[in-house]
């Protein structure tokens, strides 16, 4: 069984699910120490809207206002054992790098690239070779190696004095709600699933104890926490609810995560990069294992994302001391049809 979102993923002999989080590691960085310095229009960033690890970056670099100085290559929401493709383009290549397969750019840096053929990644345009694919440090990269070329009045995504706790928060997040519902969804037994259910919705009550308090995870402000629990968030009842058995509740009956989550959707550069149709072809689709008829379900009505939230109330001020990004450019704005 493989995931190719965000590395390979494989059940063990007690039917526990497991990742892969091997990753070419190469950092882009403001003094080049790994060999790729940040240089606006170098590298292009490879993702899916449909694939929660990716969409951390879009909606980063959508906040920081990297658009202009780093390109996006969008690829299609479904794939086969062998790569993503970039379908969505004419011709079935992409513009800028001119291929069909986000594989070709793997194999062009590891000939015979064995791992997962993961999103995000971002490529090296001049040689066609993928720098990086570690998606938890790309974002962080892009806060802090990129601030040269932020927008004017980006938001702190990392502040310096607030880092600690952001990882604290964010290690339980990855462990407990963003790997969690995966590993309800591909458990290989019944007590498998049971315990990551449990620990998923446990971690999901102390979430909502959490925020009923404050408006944003850490601080009074969006951080890159506030970006990772949004992304998974965003796809529960759509997808985990459903497609992975997160069933003890929907999103939409859990208050607090609910306004909190329609806060977030409602704030520039969280819901106008989310494409519900990408998403929910690439799980009904693509995990024929789970969903053998491959049928897309029609549901869950989504108007309630744009209902009243009432999160104010709580003070916080999402930008900080900056401002909300403009819109997306016009070739990256997703069509309205895709959240029906």
């Amino acid at each position: 069984m493989q995931d190719t979102a965000a590395g390979g993923t494989y059940v063990n002999p007690t039917g526990d699910f497991t990742r892969d989080t091997n990753y070419i590691t190469s950092r882009i960085t403001a003094d080049g120490r790994d060999g790729y310095p940040v240089e606006p229009g170098r590298y292009r960033l490879v993702v899916s809207r449909a694939c929660p690890w990716a969409s951390r970056a879009i909606t980063v670099r959508r906040l920081l206002g990297l658009e202009p100085v780093l390109s996006m290559a969008v690829a299609g929401p479904t794939h086969d054992e062998r790569s993503w493709t970039f379908d969505l383009y004419p011709g079935g290549r992409d513009p800028v790098l001119g291929i069909e397969r986000l594989q070709e750019a793997y194999f062009a840096r590891v000939p015979g690239y064995e791992r997962g053929i993961t999103v995000p990644a971002i490529v090296d345009v001049p040689t066609g070779k993928v720098v990086t694919n570690d998606y938890p440090q790309i974002t962080l990269d892009l806060s802090i190696e990129w601030k040269a070329h932020h927008r004017p009045g980006a938001p702190d995504l990392y502040p310096d004095d607030r880092r600690e706790e952001i990882d604290e928060v964010a290690g339980v997040v990855f462990a407990d709600v963003n790997n969690g519902v995966y590993r309800c969804g591909f458990a290989g037994s019944q007590g498998a699933y049971e315990k990551g259910y449990r620990r998923l919705f446990d971690r999901l009550d102390w979430l909502s104890e959490r925020l009923e308090r404050q408006r944003y995870l850490v601080g009074d402000t969006i951080t890159e926490v506030d970006v990772r629990l949004f992304t998974t968030l965003v796809r529960f009842d759509a997808v985990y609810h459903g497609h992975f058995k997160c069933n003890r509740h929907k999103l939409s009956e859990l208050p607090v995560l609910w306004a909190y989550a329609r806060d977030l959707f409602q704030t520039p550069g969280f819901g106008d990069t989310v494409d519900f149709d990408h998403i929910k072809r690439h799980y009904y689709v693509v995990h024929a294992d789970i969903n053998p008829t491959r049928v897309v379900p029609a549901g869950p009505d989504l108007s309630g994302w744009l209902t009243r939230h009432g999160r104010e109330a709580l003070g916080g001020r999402p930008f900080g001391d900056g401002t909300p990004p403009g819109p997306p450019p016009p070739d990256e704005v997703v069509s309205l049809d895709h959240w029906q």
